[in-house]
């Protein structure tokens, strides 16, 4: 006759002074704790990169058309990517975005920070960010993403200019 021991609580310490607890069942890639053997995926398929890797590839080919054209005057704006816009309207329905702010309705879609100086006295550069969540919601992906961020960019890049939209668009006289 064999004798089972009382089953007890999950990790709880058992009458022979050994730590029970539940089995995971199945393999793990990561068994002992040292890390991942390989990657997972090789870099070269597609599945490699994440959303924000392909929506920075987006970013940079819209942005790339407007800098051949402007690139001098473009020479102290940098571009950045935000996941979502850390500022939000207090009163959405009335809400009424300056002119540094493309939004959609109440939800910004990117924002232009024009150069000026930090609080320690250094000058910064003049920056736009876009928020990547809103304007991926907003469209596609593929070309329907590229054209929304392409006009974005195009408004943004008109306010740091004080050009009108339509000139950012034929370049330069």
């Amino acid at each position: 006759m064999r004798i089972h021991p009382k089953p007890t609580p999950r990790g709880s310490i058992g009458q022979s002074g050994i730590r029970r607890g539940r089995r995971r069942v199945g393999r793990y890639r990561d068994r002992r704790g040292r890390g991942l053997r390989s990657p997972l995926l090789p870099q070269n398929v597609p599945a490699y990169n994440t959303r924000s890797d392909e929506f920075d590839a987006v970013a940079l080919e819209a942005f790339a058309e407007i800098d051949a054209q402007w690139h001098d005057q473009l020479a102290g704006l940098d571009i950045a990517v935000d996941e979502i816009p850390r500022l939000l309207p207090r009163d959405p329905e009335t809400v009424e975005w300056p002119d540094e702010v493309t939004a959609d309705g109440a939800v910004p879609l990117a924002r232009l920070i024009p150069a000026g100086m930090d609080v320690h006295g250094v000058p910064t550069r003049a920056q736009i960010i876009l928020f990547r969540r809103p304007l991926e919601s907003r469209a596609k992906k593929g070309a329907d993403l590229l054209e929304l961020v392409h006009e974005v960019l195009v408004q943004q890049v008109a306010t740091h200019l004080g050009v009108d939209e339509d000139t950012i668009d034929r370049g330069p006289e």
